[in-house]
């Protein structure tokens, strides 16, 4: 059986594949994804670099989204998608198509409802975005992380399934993070891409911050803004006597997340699906930086969860200043002994089994 996996969250994807290959081990995936994360990058996206790492054929699709600012070259990209999407489908000739949201899934689905290709798709949030709402309508199944999201598709297709967290999130195997000192370690990450916006306030705070903390920043790899050169330079001119350590990567991979949670008193970070499933499953006391562009609102709205569970601080980005984030982080360092789940039950929205129901339900297709 070969089955095509696409979609713009790959998170979700890895532990599937991995449940794939364990229920059926003789089958062959292929991905259909992006190599870079914006038109301009030189550097491969952590989606391109983790799939190909683990052996599966990676083709790259230009397909095109609807944004608010009109463009002519992001216009012509939307109907280039549809056909790019078709003859790729016709060229790899899979059984099934296993798609994970987002709009470079939709050219997918759709061409390969033409070819009579059957497919699945998995909504990682409570919210359901555009994107998904289309690929519903010519997905045999949908799978749904939130039960709340029923509402929003036909409920014959409907699968609840949860999801899929990175079982790495829970293992401390590497010692990439070893300090030498008793300061409480904050962890500041932005996603796979990271965020220019946060680098920027984090490269303004660092001295302050490193003055109370040790810090784990995952910076991103964006070849235009080069952040990770610019904060290392930042970083050699901070005085050495501040005690705490800087552990500045570009990405933070599968085999030391789990290590870098563990250690963190407290994670900086923006508030999508993944991120604030990954915080609730582990109670990690956050300041969520919620992006405001996104549809929907969504990461606000994963953030409010987090914030009512009693887990988070929301900072929204139009008040992010170096000052606020020294601030806000000083404010929960110091409060810590206070923070904790205030709803346990929320906790059983977690499925530790969801990767093998999404795999045995794409199987079964």
């Amino acid at each position: 059986m070969k089955i095509v996996i696409t979609g713009g969250h790959h998170s979700s994807a890895l532990p599937v594949i991995q449940e794939l290959k364990k229920q059926q081990p003789d089958i062959q995936l292929v991905w259909i994804g992006h190599k870079y994360s914006m038109l301009g990058d030189k550097n491969p996206t952590l989606e391109y670099r983790e799939i190909t790492a683990s052996g599966i054929p990676f083709y790259v699709l230009q397909a095109g989204k609807v944004y608010r600012t009109f463009s002519i070259v992001r216009l012509l990209k939307v109907p280039f998608g549809f056909i790019q999407a078709f003859f790729l489908l016709l060229k790899i000739k899979p059984d099934k198509i296993l798609s994970f949201g987002g709009y470079l899934a939709v050219p997918v689905v759709v061409a390969g409802w033409l070819l009579g290709i059957p497919s699945a798709t998995h909504e990682q949030t409570v919210v359901v975005g555009y994107a998904n709402k289309v690929i519903a309508l010519f997905a045999k199944k949908i799978m749904l992380s939130w039960p709340s999201s029923a509402k929003f598709f036909n409920k014959k297709k409907v699968v609840f399934t949860g999801l899929p967290l990175r079982t790495e999130i829970y293992s401390r195997n590497s010692h990439e993070f070893d300090t030498d000192n008793s300061l409480p370690t904050i962890y500041i990450t932005a996603g796979k891409t990271g965020s220019v916006k946060i680098n920027k306030a984090v490269k303004e705070a660092l001295s302050e911050l490193l003055s109370v903390a040790n810090v784990i920043h995952q910076c991103g790899d964006h070849s235009e803004y080069k952040d990770f050169d610019i904060l290392t330079i930042e970083y050699s001119k901070i005085d050495q006597k501040v005690p705490g350590n800087y552990f500045l990567r570009k990405f933070v991979m599968s085999d030391a997340v789990g290590e870098a949670y563990a250690k963190a008193n407290v994670v900086v970070s923006r508030s999508g699906a993944h991120t604030t499933a990954e915080l609730l499953a582990l109670e990690k006391p956050c300041v969520l930086i919620p992006i405001p562009w996104v549809s929907h609102n969504e990461q606000f709205e994963n953030a409010k969860v987090l914030k009512e569970a009693g887990l988070a601080t929301i900072l929204e980005e139009k008040e992010l200043t170096p000052q606020n984030l020294v601030d806000t982080l000083k404010t929960v360092l110091r409060e810590l002994t206070s923070i904790h789940l205030h709803d346990a039950t929320l906790k059983d929205t977690i499925n530790p089994n969801a990767a093998s129901v999404i795999a045995k339900t794409i199987l079964a297709l």
